[in-house]
């Protein structure tokens, strides 16, 4: 199954939120990756400019889109960005495709 790194942002409303009344996202996450076939994998908190990263598995990229509107749509987060993520061994097939594709740049 396709794994993925989704990064997010709270807005100051959403820490308000969790400041008000502490819980764990984790959990909360987890039952609504599961329904759409997936596993959540990790799930970190960071400081910087992302506050929270998930590493989930999931059945395909609609699968992860709908995951990601979701979030975003709860007003909860300003930012999510959701990364398709290769095996090393999916990485050197993707190399030697590079190699037969027959691009040449521009002249």
């Amino acid at each position: 199954m396709p794994h993925y790194l989704i990064r997010a942002s709270y807005t100051p409303e959403g820490w308000a939120a969790l400041v008000k009344n502490p819980q764990n996202r984790r959990e909360a996450l987890r039952p609504v990756i599961e329904a759409a076939g997936g596993r959540l994998d990790a799930f970190y908190y960071a400081f910087g400019e992302d506050d929270a990263f998930l590493l989930v598995e999931l059945p395909d990229n609609v699968s992860a889109a709908a995951i990601s509107m979701s979030v975003a749509a709860s007003g909860a987060v300003k930012f999510t960005a959701t990364t398709p993520l290769m095996t090393a061994e999916e990485a050197v097939e993707a190399m030697k495709r590079a190699g037969r594709a027959g691009y040449r740049p521009p002249a």
